[in-house]
């Protein structure tokens, strides 16, 4: 139960949470997945974008109606543990905050790869300090801080199309959707795109922090996730008219290499900045919504009670915050970019099916239950059509997470 005065504040509109929602969207798609999505499916590439739509689409209309019904933070977390039982719920939550925290790191890394490639590792923590400092002090300075970079990331994206449609090199022929990866290929870049349709999970998180969520929540996360998918498909059509879908798997900086392959190397510089300012705007967003669900979790007291304390000045979970922002510089000092977007996507894949599980029960008409039933089998197809390394990665950490869950119901039960 939520204690008296532990409330959070209720500022943002539907504006806010859809900027919030492109904010994690937006940097994580185009800069840290094109590419190895590209690798997996080949020419599928774009059938394998239009899956990972699909199945976000069904994943973000069972959160919207679920989070109308339960407007608290925690999103999944709650829903689960109010529709399908305490397990699930805490389940849901063990996937978000493991995988999230990963995805944490990666876009960390993400900026420092950009930024100062030497020195990755230290930009990376620097920039966590940074942005958790930012959501100490209130989620309306997030917002705000969220706006102006998902100005910035859109302005260089349209440069990007805009140049590579335009130029010479670019060769409509090369956007053939032949699936060269096979079907295999084509779900596992589905999964890894995935990671960068999740985004819209940080409006359901901030439930306790929009005006009128019942209203404001629906509205938000199909609008977010719409804006996403049109931008993800503009530049993944434009770049890959330039590299074609080998080069696109093969580029170290899919965006950059195409902008100088478009006969524009003058752009190169502008697309390096766009990308660090593309990943602080996810990390930003990510970490506001890890810490949310970290408070849920505390206030059940599946994490340490003390991470549910709410700042009585700035109005948010600042131990959660600050706890969540030592954990992601601990793993940007040390882990590798390429194999955290994997292991996320499991991660996130298993809350959102959970969340899905959990809209099939609000309502018993056939019709109001295939979206969920999509999304669901959605779900369990695309995590398990990972990179192996990967499915057993994520596997492993839900199987510790199932363990942690037992020994404290045997130790409550005493």
């Amino acid at each position: 139960m939520t204690q008296p005065g532990s409330e959070l504040r209720r500022t943002l509109g539907v504006g806010d949470a859809v900027i919030i929602g492109l904010g994690s969207m937006v940097g994580a798609g185009i800069f840290a997945a094109l590419g190895p999505a590209a690798e997996a499916a080949g020419s599928g590439l774009l059938v394998g974008l239009a899956v990972a739509a699909v199945v976000a689409y069904c994943n973000a209309m069972s959160s919207a109606r679920l989070a109308a019904r339960y407007p608290a933070s925690g999103g999944t977390y709650v829903y689960g543990r109010e529709r399908l039982g305490e397990f699930w719920g805490y389940l849901a939550g063990w996937s978000f905050v493991v995988g999230k925290t990963a995805s944490c790191a990666a876009m960390a890394l993400t900026v420092g790869t950009y930024v100062w490639p030497e020195q990755a590792h230290a930009v990376a923590v620097a920039a966590v300090v940074a942005l958790t400092a930012v959501n100490y002090g209130g989620v309306q300075k997030s917002a705000w801080l969220t706006r102006s970079i998902v100005a910035v990331v859109l302005a260089v994206l349209a440069f990007v199309v805009v140049a590579c449609l335009g130029s010479e090199a670019s060769d409509a022929g090369r956007l053939d959707i032949g699936a060269s990866g096979g079907a295999g290929g084509v779900l596992q870049a589905a999964g890894l795109l995935f990671f960068a349709f999740a985004g819209y999970a940080r409006i359901a998180t901030l439930g306790e922090e929009v005006r009128d969520p019942a209203r404001t929540i629906p509205r938000a996360i199909p609008l977010a996730l719409g804006i996403a998918l049109a931008v993800y498909a503009c530049v993944a059509v434009a770049v890959l008219s330039v590299l074609g879908s080998e080069g696109l798997g093969q580029a170290g900086a899919p965006l950059a290499d195409a902008v100088r392959s478009a006969g524009v190397p003058g752009l190169v510089p502008v697309v390096r900045v766009g990308a660090a300012v593309a990943a602080l705007g996810s990390l930003l967003a990510l970490i506001l919504g890890v810490s949310r669900t970290t408070l849920a979790m505390a206030r059940d007291r599946h994490l340490p009670g003390a991470l549910s304390a709410v700042h009585p000045r700035f109005q948010v979970p600042h131990r959660a915050e600050l706890a969540v922002g030592v954990v992601v510089a601990a793993l940007a000092a040390t882990v590798d970019v390429r194999g955290a977007i994997g292991f996320s996507s499991f991660g996130v894949l298993a809350y959102y099916a959970v969340a899905n599980a959990s809209a099939w029960t609000l309502d018993t008409a056939p019709a109001r239950r295939v979206v969920p039933a999509v999304g669901l089998l959605g779900c369990v197809v695309l995590a398990f059509s990972l990179p192996g390394t990967s499915v057993v990665a994520g596997a492993g950490v839900l199987a510790v997470g199932v363990v942690a869950y037992g020994i404290r119901r045997r130790m409550a039960a005493r």
